[in-house]
């Protein structure tokens, strides 16, 4: 026992000693950058389908403590971890089908944007007033992130994430940019008024203009959003008209759901014929017009006389006009398309999808692609072409504008409808490739912000589901359950008046990237004028 004593002993003394305050030192480097990553989850669970948008304000004080004061390097580290934390959980769902590759390198990507913007608020942190800087920097990234690469990807706008918020009505103000704004500058003030309360009963010596500042920043966007309420309403200025939504529900879910394009379209037909039957026997309102989601009718019907057969029976069936989804084979291109279906003309106008969706509708890089993973360019076997023009259907009196599926996160493509006329909105969309992932509830949400942005009723038909009808204030009146054959029948008002959004398009937008590239100019020069007095 003694001998073991003093091996013990002696091994003891040959490791060299561990001082505590080095341990603790290096725990205390590790902070920031774990506040870093659970602040960017704390704004993802901040997302739908949860109700929770208020996270979204200490997500990004969070963000704002651990970036204040910091290098621009670490603030591009600090920056990547919170893009991480954000957007691995958010968009999940990308690799439903497809497989964990495709997913983590999209978020390793999108995630530099937001790197990005961590070197940006980092640098602009040390100015007077710096929530207004950071906040601008985070919509500049969004910008950036919503055009690059490869026509952009703007999943996950921090307005998005507020279809259920005191904010919301900032979207038609300036649409999502400010709403963005709104939220983030009050984020960021917030961890402001708290430093300063912490740091003034440290010190007991806190500047007014600071404090006014810090202040200024978490009431305006508050007072702006309960002003801007003014600008939301659901009353009807051209009258009312009652819609159907048809959600057909599709074979099985996953990428090989349109195995079976035909049982797909004979769903959609079929859920159409059983409304036509409960409004012929007085059980639901007539409505004047129906709208079938995107690709409810994968077999092109001007190629395919049985397809033509099956949906001129249904329009015939309920005897008002339908828009729908096909896929159509045109001078050798092929294009998402909605139709306009008339019961007594059949085919009389069509609507080309024009934000075609990159590794879904079409393969950027084809041959690089195909060189790489085989299997990319056989799922994609033939790329859709872009459509031209805006989507304004006239269904019998209504102008109808047309946003397909993916295009409802593009600004500029919701916009195009309203200005060219739109006095509703509807998102065709199909789902089915994402199965009962939290998507369709994210989109979900991005259709209720462009209701409040334009001031137009909203409807989704989904192919399986969730389909819903959403009131130009947001609501969500009527909605479906995802996996079921329904239809959602109500009427809606509509609307021709235009919000300062739509009338104001990208201007806030540039704008606000304007007041980020000013902030990092001003936070540049200060810097180069402080070396320089250091060098004196």
């Amino acid at each position: 026992m003694t001998v073991t004593a003093t091996s013990v002993d002696e091994s003891d003394q040959l490791r060299p000693p561990i001082a505590p305050a080095s341990r603790v030192a290096r725990l205390r480097r590790l902070v920031p950058a774990a506040v870093a990553a659970l602040s960017g989850v704390l704004l993802y669970v901040s997302f739908p389908p949860r109700t929770l948008w208020w996270l979204a304000l200490p997500a990004f004080a969070l963000f704002g403590w651990v970036l204040r004061g910091r290098s621009w390097k670490a603030g591009l580290g600090l920056g990547y971890l919170f893009g991480l934390g954000f957007l691995l959980p958010l968009l999940v769902w990308t690799g439903v089908e497809v497989g964990a590759g495709p997913w983590l390198a999209l978020v390793v990507i999108e995630a530099i944007f937001v790197a990005l913007v961590g070197a940006g608020v980092a640098a602009v942190s040390k100015l007077p007033g710096w929530p207004v800087w950071a906040a601008a920097m985070w919509i500049a990234g969004e910008a950036a992130r919503a055009r690059v690469p490869f026509h952009g990807f703007p999943w996950g706008k921090i307005a998005f994430g507020q279809a259920d918020g005191v904010f919301l009505p900032l979207a038609a103000v300036g649409g999502t940019p400010v709403l963005g704004f709104g939220v983030a500058l009050c984020g960021f003030g917030l961890y402001e008024v708290v430093r300063l309360v912490v740091e003034g009963r440290r010190t007991r010596a806190v500047r007014r203009s600071a404090a006014a500042l810090a202040l200024l920043s978490v009431a305006v966007p508050v007072v702006g959003a309960l002003a801007a309420r003014a600008l939301v309403s659901d009353k009807a200025e051209d009258g009312t008209t009652t819609v159907a939504v048809i959600q057909g529900n599709v074979p099985r879910a996953g990428l090989e759901f349109n195995a079976q394009r035909r049982a797909v379209l004979d769903y959609h037909a079929r859920e159409t014929e059983r409304l036509a039957a409960e409004v012929k026997a007085g059980k639901i309102a007539q409505p004047d017009f129906v709208l079938w989601p995107e690709n409810s009718s994968d077999i092109d019907p001007f190629a395919n006389p049985d397809a033509r057969a099956v949906i001129d029976q249904a329009v015939k069936a309920i005897g008002v006009p339908i828009s729908v989804g096909g896929v159509v084979e045109r001078d050798g291109k092929l294009y998402n398309e909605q139709i306009l279906w008339d019961p007594v003309k059949g085919p009389t106008d069509t609507y080309d999808k024009r934000q075609i969706q990159p590794f879904g509708e079409y393969l950027p890089l084809r041959s690089l692609i195909g060189a790489i993973n085989s299997n990319w360019t056989s799922m994609v076997r033939q790329d859709f072409s872009r459509g031209t023009k805006p989507g304004v259907f006239d269904m019998a009196g209504a102008k109808v504008g047309l946003v397909t599926c993916y295009e409802a996160a593009f600004d500029w493509a919701v916009r195009s409808e309203v200005t060219d006329g739109a006095q509703m909105i509807s998102v065709p969309s199909n789902n089915a490739t994402f199965d009962r992932s939290e998507m369709t509830y994210q989109q979900l949400a991005m259709s209720r912000v462009r209701a409040v942005e334009h001031s137009r009723t909203v409807t989704v038909p989904v192919t399986s589901g969730v389909s819903a009808i959403i009131m130009p204030d947001g609501r969500i009146t009527q909605k479906t359950g995802m996996f079921v054959a329904a239809s959602l029948v109500q009427k809606v008002p509509l609307r021709s008046s235009q919000t300062p959004a739509t009338q104001l398009g990208i201007l806030p937008e540039i704008a606000l990237v304007l007041v980020a590239a000013g902030g990092l100019g001003w936070a540049i020069g200060a810097g180069v004028r402080g070396r320089r007095a250091g060098d004196v």
